[in-house]
């Protein structure tokens, strides 16, 4: 059965008063819509968290630094309810910007540390938007747990630094990337791919693999980085705007026995491509 589509607030603060009422859980899948398998992963680890599962799906022009990219990132809300349909979705929240901001609004919600480097570096007030956001869907929907995918992962590291310092009563789960059978981590920005750079595009979970591998048996970080640029570089990537091993957590400096990722964000046919893993890589 397809989720009622909620628009207003109040509305949705109503269903989720009457699921508290009878003692239930909630759960939180925030999207930007234009679903694919990844988010339905989420869905689906979130359905298992709770008896209720809301899935908010809106375009959050905060988090957006480039204006076009606001405008051509795909808005497909008739193809993500139905996709969301056979997975018995307490309720779509999918409401206009002007609910979510309404006139007056003034307050933005900035994590520093966590979200300054990589992203933070590259994508200006990309984080005090998705810190914003987070922090008022989850007044909104008032969750007991959220789930987000881990190849946003510097993303996760933020939304889970946000809920810690500002005490929020909602447990972030990190659910894993999905990937295509020839490993490319499933994004809504895929379907911009030609088919050229889309070939071109599987060499990016090789090359990241191949040099988390590299670190996690001994070799210098930065050489490993190095042959991961190489890499995209002759498998014909644009560029590369970072490709960085880092602290899991704190996306500090890895430190000798601390949890490490690998992250890249790198250009494909005008399409910009992140990813990470683990060290060593799992699976």
């Amino acid at each position: 059965m397809t989720p009622p589509i909620l628009r207003r607030v109040a509305d949705l603060r109503a269903a989720v008063a009457g699921w508290r009422r009878a003692g239930e859980k909630v759960a939180l899948v925030p999207t930007m819509g234009a679903l694919h398998e990844g988010h339905l992963s989420l869905v689906r680890r979130a359905r298992a968290e709770a008896a209720r599962v809301v899935v908010s799906v809106f375009v959050n022009p905060t988090q957006f630094n480039n204006p076009d990219d606001l405008a051509k990132y795909p808005r497909t809300e008739k193809a993500d309810a139905a996709l969301l349909a056979p997975l018995s979705v307490d309720a779509v929240f999918a409401p206009a910007a002007e609910e979510v901001y309404p006139g007056g609004h003034a307050t933005t919600v900035r994590v520093t540390g966590v979200s300054e480097p990589l992203e933070g570096a590259h994508r200006p007030g990309h984080f005090d938007g998705v810190a914003t956001v987070v922090t008022k869907l989850f007044g909104m929907v008032q969750p007991d747990v959220a789930c987000f995918g881990e190849k946003d992962w510097q993303q996760l590291q933020v939304v889970r630094r946000l809920v810690a310092d500002l005490d929020l009563p909602v447990r972030i789960v990190g659910c894993p990337t999905v990937r295509e059978t020839d490993g490319l981590a499933l994004s809504s920005r895929n379907v911009r791919l030609s088919a050229a750079d889309r070939a071109r595009a599987a060499a990016l979970p090789h090359a990241l693999r191949q040099a988390a591998l590299d670190v996690a048996a001994g070799d210098d970080a930065a050489a490993a980085t190095g042959r991961l640029r190489a890499a995209l570089a002759a498998a014909g990537f644009d560029s590369v705007d970072y490709a960085e091993c880092r602290d899991a957590a704190t996306l500090g400096p890895a430190r000798p026995g601390d949890p490490a990722r690998l992250l890249v964000a790198a250009w494909a046919g005008g399409v910009r491509l992140i990813d990470n893993m683990a060290v060593p890589p799992e699976g």
